[in-house]
């Protein structure tokens, strides 16, 4: 049985050594498994390189030095190589070989993390295309000599709208890019007034550290706003329906705006519900984040605020009802106009008026319905149509245990990894005051450089999303990956698109928002002290 298995792998080898096709496996560490002939021909590599257990990053580098992938420095060539072939399950791309020939590579993940690249020698079929496009052009030449006059009016008129759009796309490209870099020190200003706050208590400081803290709590408001909207705008938004729980989506709600509610001395009520939706969590969220914290904000101390589902035929209506100012029909269009408000609103409640501007956004944006109805004095009514399901179990969000945001000690090892040295130091001062042992680094070269894992495991880890020379992503799996095991971990972000949560989501990483909220923050880290303290922990 042994020599017919050995003389199948023996078979099996010829064959893919006879396929036209170049094919390499590399192991999730991304080191060679096997390797045809095609490929090492194709790619012309010298035979050290063809050895099992080569690293990917070897041989890309050693195509860097010969300048397959162009000019410029080779290591950095290699790296980018590398991430183009691994950024998604499946790719697709071409480059030019050794040989001046055009090569097409497929690469596909595997489900143990591992890499299989496939690649053949299309020059042949390129060339084709291009034959095919000349003739095509030379067509398109003689139709145009024919239609010249009203080309040129069409052309003319595409031009002035393709400027349009330009413009406006690079006006929300601005924005978001601007709204993201101020993200960063407002971040860092959240944790050291955090860290104030709690160590000013009982002190003359206690009510300028507060002011400290909602004054910047407003400009982080005015932030999200504007981030949101330069998503939606820029078209960046890709919603993903998926079945939610009802009382999932209620209970956050109740869990955010309660204390809010209470320091205002409002009746804040969710009614519970067993109802299933079939909606993009995290977008639906913002809407009724937004009407919930309107409906608060304009409401008078000792008034009510309802929040609920009821069916509505094939449809769940989300009900977001008050007892506050409202407002008559004919303010309905400018509710939602940006930077507009109501004088009697503008008068109880600061801000820009951004908030239902970006429900009117989000609603459009996710081909939902929203009606209102509102009485000058008595109070307003905004309802959301959501689709119901009954057939799929409904997925419950992953997020990090509820924990104490003010009081108790926690005794964790912190290692916190991030490229502005302003933010390390202000998350260094409160997880400090919280009876952490921290330990922080801008990178991981610094972290291999002064040997700060050594004799000192941490218990989790808070991760940077955009480091200088990797993602924070990449980062905490290099770090699993050196320590063993599973390491609890946190990615900390400015980046709030729907992307990268569900990246962080499909490796079993929380996502902590910037600015950070410390109550956020702690109730993350006692999710993952959770996970940490697991009989696979390994001690240190």
């Amino acid at each position: 049985m042994s020599a017919n298995k050995h003389d199948a792998a023996n078979s099996l080898r010829q064959a893919i050594d006879h396929i036209p096709q170049g094919i390499a496996v590399f192991d999730a560490a991304l080191r060679l498994v096997t390797s045809n002939s095609r490929y090492n021909s194709l790619l012309a590599l010298p035979a050290h390189l063809v050895k099992p257990g080569t690293p990917l990053f070897d041989i890309a580098l050693f195509l860097g030095d010969r300048g397959d992938f162009g000019s410029g420095d080779a290591a950095r060539l290699a790296i980018e190589r590398i991430n183009l072939l691994t950024a998604s399950p499946t790719t697709v791309t071409q480059r030019l070989g050794n040989a001046g020939q055009t090569l097409e590579f497929h690469s596909s993940r595997l489900p143990d993390g591992g890499l299989v690249i496939s690649f053949s020698d299309v020059t042949a079929r390129v060339r084709a295309e291009r034959e095919l496009a000349g003739m095509n052009q030379s067509l398109e030449e003689r139709v145009e000599e024919r239609t010249a006059a009203l080309t040129r009016v069409n052309a003319e008129l595409e031009s002035a709208r393709a400027k349009a759009d330009a413009a406006n796309h690079d006006k929300t490209r601005f924005l978001a890019a601007a709204s993201h870099d101020l993200l960063q020190p407002l971040n860092a200003a959240r944790l050291y007034t955090s860290t104030l706050i709690e160590r000013a208590k009982s002190t003359g400081l206690a009510d300028l550290a507060n002011s400290i803290e909602a004054s910047l709590t407003a400009v982080e408001d005015i932030m999200g706003a504007l981030l949101d909207i330069s998503r939606i705008d820029s078209g960046a938004l890709k919603p993903a329906p998926a079945p939610v729980a009802g009382q999932d989506l209620l209970k956050k709600i109740e869990v955010e705006f309660g204390p809010m509610a209470r320091e205002r001395n409002i009746s804040l009520r969710i009614v519970p519900t067993d109802a299933t939706i079939m909606v993009d969590r995290m977008l639906v969220g913002r809407i009724v984040q937004n009407l919930v914290s309107n409906a608060i904000k304009y409401t008078q101390p000792g008034g009510k605020v309802l929040v609920g589902l009821r069916r509505r035929g094939n449809r769940m209506r989300l009900d977001v009802i008050d007892t506050g100012i409202g407002f008559n029909k004919d303010q309905h269009r400018l509710l939602f106009a940006e930077f507009s408000r109501l004088e009697r609103g503008a008068r109880m409640a600061q801000g820009l008026g951004l908030g239902l501007s970006i429900v009117q956004r989000l609603v459009t944006a996710l081909g939902l319905t929203l009606e209102l109805d509102s009485k000058e004095g008595s109070g307003s009514r905004f309802s959301l149509f959501l689709p119901a399901t009954r057939t799929i179990r409904a997925t419950p969000e992953s997020s990090a245990a509820p924990a104490e945001t003010s009081f108790g000690t926690l005794d964790l090892k912190v290692l916190c990894v991030d490229n502005e040295r302003a933010i390390i130091e202000a998350m260094e001062g409160l997880l400090r005051h919280w009876g952490c042992d921290v330990r922080s680094a801008l990178s991981l070269k610094q972290i291999d450089r002064e040997r700060l894992l050594e004799g000192w495991y941490p218990d989790l880890v808070l991760m940077d999303y955009h480091l200088d020379q990797t993602s924070g992503l990449d980062a905490i799996e290099w770090l699993r990956h050196n320590l063993g095991g599973h390491l609890p971990a946190a990615l900390v972000t400015a980046d709030r698109s729907p992307a990268v949560r569900a990246l962080a989501e499909e490796r079993g990483i929380a996502v902590v928002t910037k600015p950070v909220k410390p109550a956020a923050l702690r109730a993350a880290i006692s999710g993952l002290a959770n996970q940490s303290r697991s009989p696979a922990k390994r001690a240190g």
